[in-house]
Formats: structure tokens, sequence, C-alpha cells
């Protein structure tokens, strides 16, 4: 799994920090502190065309600020945050929503912290610290995307279909707990033995490059991004879905989380955020190219043709089969923790229902 990957899903897995959730807020608070001083997690975040002065009449310093940190750099996870700015449908709410780019431990800590009342986070990677003595105190909010679309990818012709392919490969890996623990168990109920796949460093921030360059033989990656690299490079890839194996893993990634004590003192402005985040991803589903567009104008690193790829795969995933944007199936969200428990992943085991809310959408 590449960089970007890794950080919009497993690559930032509960058994990579377990037991260090305590330190974190106080180094994620020295990071925003250095930023500030250098400006240099702020540069460039926010949209280009937010209307500053709100639709709804006020100027805009009486509008309600609001942070969000990102769990890396803007892609198209992210668009309907963008698209909310850029239209200004979080300014006709009274919101002047300002997006950062994250430190190195990501979004949880600052938002626990309440520097930031909201992030994008993972289901996997919250359970480091919902299975521990010392949960933070951030609950998600909305799902960014309904279904997981992460898995494995390869080239064309290794013959990597299914996950038992993988023995007598290299697979490259971030080398944490639960990453290596849901691939063992895909190989190992595939029939395949896991002591024949040889652990390799995933250490590509670019999935597609390091197949070219023969890193590694398979890597974890999120199909609306590393999926459609592949595509726009022309690179003959090979492809199973993580979900399509057991429907176990078919977790929640990426998803938003909220500071706690400001949802509960402001309920209201919670639901206004998102009420303009749902109106932004339901344009970047009608008319992906034009969000695409709005993405690449507020980060202009991001490839044009990649991102117009990855809006298109991404415009019918937002919500997929679910009633609405945003909403948790409760049945989804704990069967991945009961498995979690299961294996032992986590410090404490984590309690079922814990760690996610529809009461806003």
């Amino acid at each position: 799994m590449g960089k970007q990957d890794a950080m919009q899903g497993t690559g930032k897995v509960p058994g990579q920090a377990r037991g260090r959730a305590g330190g974190r807020v106080a180094k994620a608070l020295a990071v925003l502190a250095a930023a500030a001083l250098t400006g240099g997690l702020l540069a460039g975040c926010s949209g280009p065309r937010q209307d500053s002065e709100g639709s709804a009449g006020g100027a805009a310093d009486e509008l309600t600020p609001i942070t969000v940190v990102l769990d890396y750099t803007p892609n198209t996870n992210h668009t309907g945050l963008y698209v909310a700015m850029d239209q200004g449908f979080y300014a006709k709410r009274g919101l002047a929503v300002t997006v950062v780019q994250p430190p190195e431990d990501g979004a949880d800590a600052l938002v626990a912290s309440g520097q930031a009342q909201f992030g994008v986070s993972y289901q996997d990677w919250m359970a480091n610290y919902l299975g521990s003595p010392d949960p933070l105190p951030v609950t998600a909010v909305a799902a960014l995307v309904q279904h997981n679309t992460s898995g494995i990818i390869s080239r064309a012709a290794d013959g990597i279909a299914r996950p038992a392919d993988l023995a007598g490969k290299r697979y490259g890996t971030l080398d944490v707990a639960t990453e290596k623990a849901i691939v063992r168990a895909l190989v190992e109920a595939d029939g395949g033995r896991w002591d024949d796949v040889e652990l390799v460093p995933a250490n590509s921030t670019d999935e597609v490059t390091g197949l070219a360059s023969d890193q590694f033989d398979a890597v974890w990656c999120f199909e609306g991004w590393a999926g459609q690299n592949a595509a726009v490079q022309g690179f003959d890839a090979g492809y199973f879905a993580i979900a399509d194996c057991d429907p176990v893993f078919d977790y929640y990634t990426p998803v938003l989380i909220v500071n706690d004590a400001y949802a509960a003192e402001h309920a209201d402005v919670v639901r206004a955020f998102l009420d303009a985040t749902a109106e932004g991803y339901a344009f970047a589903m009608e008319d992906p190219d034009e969000a695409a567009a709005m993405l690449v104008e507020a980060a202009p690193e991001v490839d044009p043709e990649l991102a117009r790829a990855s809006q298109r795969f991404l415009a019918d995933q937002y919500v997929a089969d679910a009633d609405k944007w945003g909403v948790f199936d409760a049945a989804r969200w704990n069967a991945f923790y009961a498995w979690m428990n299961e294996q032992g992943l986590t410090e404490s085991p984590i309690p079922l229902d814990a760690g996610f809310t529809n009461e806003y959408l």
C-alpha cells in the first residue's frame, strides 16, 4: 500500500501505535504549534473560491469558524469538502470552514485536543484508541465512502486474482498488525499458506511505480486512487477487493470524526456542517468532472487526469446502496470490531456500538 493509500485506510492501523494514545494529543499540539509558526500546516489547503462573506448575509467575522483536519494530502475522498467550500454551501449555513493537512500522527489527536472540530480518520485506525484504557474523545459522525473500496493490486501478468495466489509472491507490507492479520486471514481462508507469502517493505509512495519497478508483486491499495492511477498510466494491473473476499472487512474507511465536547455543546453546528458537506458530496456525485476541477483548483498538486478518473469511480461509491450519504450500518461497524476483538489486535476489547453515531445526519 502506497503512502497515499496508507493514510486513506489500513496503513494507519491499530497495531502500529498500540498503547501510545495517551501521548499523541500532546505531540499533536506541539506539531500544530510549530506549524502555526511556519504556516506550513495551513498553506494552500482551503478552497480558493470560498464565499467569505456568506450567503446568509453576514460578514466573515459573523461566521462560525470550523477547522477540518485531513488524513493526508487532498484527494477525491475529500472532494465534497472542497465543493462545499467552493460553492458556498458552508457559508450559507453560517460556517467559515478551513481544511488543513495533518501532522504525522493523523487527524485524531488534533480533533481530540480541540484544536480542530472535525477530522478524517478510518474505523480501523480508531480501534487503536477505542480499544485502549484511554480512548480519545472523538466520534465518527459520517462515512465519506459507504463501503471499503480497498484491495490488493498486482501486475496482471503475475496472475494474482485471489488471496491464495499471494503464496510464493512478495507482498509489500507496512508491517503493522491489523494489515497483516487481515491479509493472513484472507490467504488462509482461501486455502493458501501464510508462511509461503514473502513479506517485503512497501516503501514506494506510488503503488504502480512500486509494481513497475519490481519492488513487490502485490500491495494493498484503494481502487478509487491506485486502481484509477494504473488505468491512467496504462499499467496492466490485477486486483481483487478485500470486502469481496469476506464481508467482515467491509468496514468504514474513511470517516469524518468530531470532537465529542464540541458536538455536545454545538449539536446544531455539527448538523449544519454535515448538511453542507452532504450537499458537497451530492454535487460530486452529480457532476464528478466539475467536482474534480474544484479539487484540483484547491490543491494544484493533484493530477487533473487522475482526479477526474478517481472522481468518476467514487461518484457511485459515496452513497452506494445506503439510504443517504454518511450513514453508518451498525451491523457492519460492529462486525469488524468483533473480528478485531477475536484476534486480540487492541490492548483492550473494543466495545461494540462504540465510536460512531448517525445522530447528526
